[in-house]
């Protein structure tokens, strides 16, 4: 089928996006606005780049921009699929994307592009989908034979309706608050074709494997509410600032986060149990929980991470891991950036930081209006820049590093 391109040629003042505040030395560009809510990036070889949306627009859910001409303007612009969702991917042969309740599939053609934009197949459908934290994320392991894709719980800490107390055992995990392995291979799978590879994750918008360690890594979104129904273990304060958001390794089969019986406190750093199964705030539990590789500050929304492997960036971030957050945290009065771990031999080996920051265009300690943008997708281009989408007003950036 004949392909049609909508051509969007996008003004010179698009182009540099200085409110953007990143180290020395790095370049911002804002290569696309208005685009709708941008969730998750894929860049082909060629440089073009795809993003998710999780609302249509104008009928469409995927957003193609090209630079034919390699300078640095998007001037094309398309958009084709009839779903919304989060999870976009590259690999090999074939570009990917999810739904809320599936991933699925197109060919590209020997100039890697989608062959047909109305051609599709179905790796797997009928996810569950109860409308809250069900992004579809997914990733594909080193040797491309297993596709992971999350599933969220819409149950934010397990509680019995109504109630305060916890299910026990919270039969949620049966179906959601982890991440199944399904065959990359294999078409038309459904739910019950997968295996759950990691469990206790609340919700994991941002997964990645590491092709170094050979591991799957996950940034989970923390739980709320802690004094609505337990104020005398937790003041309104702590439930602003309370579990840590964390990134978890998971390196084999039935890993466990320890969701919804414990939580991560990053302020105390221990694994404390969760007042709706017998927790007071400071009871610590779950022994055989897995500790989180980095904890950061509550309620930051880590949307994505990406392990980055390019060249062109100082050598200090080399296989260090970016992570998109699209929250803010009430402890730090900052929050909608981009930040940076360092890694070394598959460790952090340092503190994370703040990398690209003032997407929002407040001063979130006293803001004066909106918030302009909130960080959500990231995807390394072939020349190893770094490109961060927002789906809230539908900008993508390039940041590059230029001596």
């Amino acid at each position: 089928m004949k392909k049609i391109l909508t051509l969007c040629l996008l003004a010179p003042s698009l182009i540099f996006a200085q409110e953007i505040k990143v180290p020395a030395g790095f370049h911002v560009s804002e290569i696309g606005k208005e685009l709708g809510a941008t969730r998750h990036l894929a860049v082909s070889k060629q440089g073009d780049v795809y993003a998710k949306l999780s609302k249509l627009k104008d009928g469409k859910g995927i957003v193609l921009l090209k630079d034919k001409d390699k300078d640095g303007v998007y001037e094309e612009q398309a958009m084709f699929g009839n779903y919304t969702g989060t999870g976009i991917a590259i690999q090999e042969d074939y570009f990917y994307a999810s739904s809320n309740k599936g991933v699925f599939r197109y060919a590209l053609n020997a100039n890697g592009e989608v062959a047909d934009w109305n051609k599709f197949e179905t790796i797997v459908d009928g996810l569950p989908d109860h409308g809250r934290d069900n992004a579809k994320s997914f990733t594909f392991d080193q040797d491309r034979k297993n596709i992971y894709v999350t599933i969220g719980s819409w149950n934010d800490p397990c509680r019995v309706p109504g109630t305060g107390k916890g299910m026990n055992p919270c039969a949620i995990l049966d179906s959601a608050g982890g991440v199944w392995r399904f065959d990359a291979q294999k078409l038309n799978q459904g739910f019950a074709d997968g295996t759950r590879f990691a469990t206790g994750l609340k919700n994991a918008v941002g997964i990645t494997w590491n092709n170094s360690t050979k591991s799957m890594f996950a940034m989970a979104h923390g739980r709320g509410q802690f004094h609505d129904f337990y104020p005398q273990y937790y003041t309104p304060k702590q439930s602003q600032e309370l579990p840590a958001e964390a990134m978890y390794e998971f390196k084999k089969a039935g890993d466990d986060a320890g969701w919804p019986y414990i939580y991560y406190d990053h302020i105390q750093k221990k694994k404390i149990v969760a007042p709706e199964y017998g927790g007071d705030g400071k009871k610590t539990g779950g022994e055989k929980a897995l500790d989180p590789v980095v904890a950061f500050p509550a309620h930051m929304g880590p949307n994505d991470i990406l392990f980055y492997t390019g060249n062109s960036f100082p050598s200090r971030y080399k296989n260090g891991a970016f992570i998109a957050f699209h929250g803010q945290s009430a402890e730090l009065k900052k929050g909608y950036f981009v930040a940076f771990v360092p890694f070394k031999n598959g460790k952090p080996s340092g503190p994370w930081e703040i990398f690209a920051d003032n997407f929002s265009g407040q001063d979130l300690a006293k803001p004066t209006g909106p918030i302009e943008h909130r960080p959500c997708g990231l995807a390394q281009g072939p020349d190893g820049s770094l490109f961060v989408c927002d789906d809230l007003n539908g900008s993508i950036w390039r940041i590059s590093f230029k001596k």
